[in-house]
């Protein structure tokens, strides 16, 4: 199991950072929305704004979702403000599981060439997740590529999976902002990473390594799924969301896509 201390440092040494960014094709800024009530804007029968939001618990999506400028990354400087996501006990949804998940709202493809999924995410010390129970994190309906935390033998981990196998984990540190980017080849099949902490710009971890790759556009799901009936509340946060070709933005700084809502 790597680190970023041994990872990012043997790696950033022999890959050369990319000097030019690629192009968004799904922006998943939360400055499209001005409060928590606007995600309830989205419904099948009225397709807008950037994300689908109907996996959920049973309480108003103030309960689960917040927008705040403390809850992004300070490095992204490209939306104002972050995402504090929140599973408890009545997140229940569609089977015995406890999830918190948007989805991209979009008519691009977001399934074919070479495509980086990029996403920043903190937990805090209030309402931090239990590292007992097993979480799925930022996966695809597929499960093909996904972080986790609270799996054996590294339940203290954030771990990112293949195919449900560990492949990188690091110490999931309360307060600091975990900057990833999911390097997906769907043509050849293929899934590597990109990884940095807080303001430092993402460098390759891990190697292209084959995966079953797949998604109709509509299954990326950003946020949690607890495999237990919990009574706890878990925060997480996220920022500097989107989808871009190649090259790859190292940058924590963000795209340069701006928000469809003013």
């Amino acid at each position: 199991m790597f680190s970023f201390n041994t990872a990012l440092i043997s790696l950033a040494a022999l890959i050369a950072r990319p000097v030019l960014a690629g192009t968004t094709i799904w922006s998943g800024s939360f400055d499209y929305y001005n409060t928590s009530a606007d995600f309830d804007t989205w419904s099948w029968a009225n397709p807008v704004g950037e994300y689908q939001w109907y996996i959920h618990g049973s309480q108003n999506t103030s309960h689960y979702l917040a927008l705040d400028p403390s809850y992004k990354n300070p490095a992204d400087t490209s939306e104002t403000h972050g995402l504090k996501l929140t599973i408890d006990s009545t997140s229940t949804w569609n089977s015995q599981f406890e999830r918190s998940e948007l989805i991209p709202q979009t008519k691009e493809n977001l399934g074919q060439g070479e495509l980086f999924y990029h996403f920043s995410m903190m937990r805090s010390a209030t309402n931090a997740p239990d590292s007992a129970d097993e979480h799925q994190m930022v996966f695809f309906e597929s499960h093909f590529t996904e972080m986790k935390y609270g799996v054996a033998p590294n339940a203290s981990y954030l771990e990112w999976h293949i195919q449900s196998q560990p492949q990188w984990g690091v110490e999931w540190e309360a307060g600091t902002w975990y900057n990833f980017a999911y390097d997906i080849d769907f043509d050849a099949g293929t899934v590597g990473l990109w990884a940095s902490t807080g303001g430092d710009d993402l460098v390759r971890v891990m190697p292209q390594t084959t995966a079953s790759t797949s998604t109709n556009s509509e299954d990326w799901h950003l946020g949690v799924l607890r495999l237990v009936n919990s009574a706890e509340t878990e925060d997480f946060y996220f920022s500097g969301v989107y989808i871009e070709n190649g090259p790859i933005t190292a940058s924590i700084a963000g795209s340069n896509s701006t928000s469809s809502r003013k």
